[in-house]
């Protein structure tokens, strides 16, 4: 029997948000077992490195997880925290993840510009500007307002913030969650409807990856599960595994618990919105990872094995 551990070492990005999410879990640790020592080691991923040029472009797998990874192989770290959205559907043989957290809102939001006098996506001008790194978001937005341009953006929210102020766009996209995380929910100007763009997968909960067999350590984690939000993001991550899907293509999915039953909503887009694909799901929570797959099945043979194979032509 393995001696419980006194000292944990979290593997965390170095980013605000990242930091935000890795003291969240050193709290919520000390609050259910206050003997323990926990520390953050930050490391520095090739997502981080690299700012200007468009994660599509960069590669696919791991941008922001790969390193953090190999220190918890290497028993550097003790487990890692990471954005659920950013860890790639086929982990590192020895490695799993051993909580979701409960989940933050789902939504995309929009920031339109301090300086313009409209708060609503739908009130941007024809031909009006909007920011985002994202191909998912891209696709969404481009189907809802054919006639929008897109400009790629990446970097921290302060950095994002930044650049919009100083650009002459008309707003930017994101993630609710991480909006709300850091404090800044005030400069949001409308939430996006569900309807009209789909989240990324896992997007909104933090998925906490350790060593496979270190059952001290999860033994600690088991508070921190959510059993709503790991039932919702099994099913989405077994619909973008299905779709071998990463940030080169735009796939969102949304998986949430009503009246007992798992309901998920799927999209598939082509690159400049043109076609999208969208369909739904529902059955047993215990199903989430054949329903996931389910779906997949159903939006590749109502027209999305065919954007898929345009785009990776």
């Amino acid at each position: 029997m393995s001696t419980p551990k006194k000292t944990i070492t979290i593997g965390t990005r170095g980013s605000q948000l990242a930091l935000w999410q890795a003291e969240w879990v050193r709290n919520e640790l000390h609050k259910n077992f206050p003997q323990l020592t926990v520390r953050l080691d930050i490391i520095k991923t090739t997502g981080d490195k690299i700012l200007d040029s468009p994660l599509s472009k960069i590669g696919d797998k791991g941008l922001f997880t790969k390193e953090i990874e190999a220190a918890l192989l290497a028993k550097r770290i003790d487990l890692a925290v990471h954005s659920l959205k950013d860890l790639p559907t086929n982990l590192p043989a020895g490695l799993i993840i051993g909580a979701v957290t409960k989940r933050e809102d789902v939504h995309d939001v929009f920031i339109a510009h301090p300086q313009k006098n409209y708060k609503q996506f739908d009130d941007i001008p024809t031909g009006g500007e909007i920011a985002t790194g994202s191909l998912r978001r891209k696709c969404q937005l481009l189907h809802w307002r054919p006639d929008i341009k897109i400009i790629d953006l990446r970097g921290n929210l302060n950095t994002r913030f930044d650049k919009l102020k100083a650009s002459d766009w008309d707003g930017m996209i994101l993630a609710r969650a991480g909006v709300v995380r850091l404090g800044f929910e005030k400069r949001i100007t409308e939430i996006l409807p569900i309807e009209k763009i789909l989240p990324a997968v896992g997007q909104g909960a933090l998925g906490i990856e350790v060593r496979e067999n270190d059952n001290g350590l999860l033994k600690y984690l088991q508070p921190l599960i959510s059993q709503a939000a790991t039932y919702a993001t099994l099913c989405e991550r077994a619909f973008l595994h299905t779709l071998e899907g990463g940030c080169q293509i735009p796939i969102g999915s949304y998986a949430r618990i009503e009246k007992n039953e798992l309901v998920m909503d799927g999209v598939i887009g082509s690159l400049d919105g043109k076609k999208i694909v969208r369909g739904k799901v529902t059955g047993n929570p215990e199903q989430a990872g054949l329903l996931g797959k389910q779906l997949a099945h159903t939006l590749l043979e109502s027209g999305g094995k065919e954007i898929l194979d345009e785009i990776r032509i």
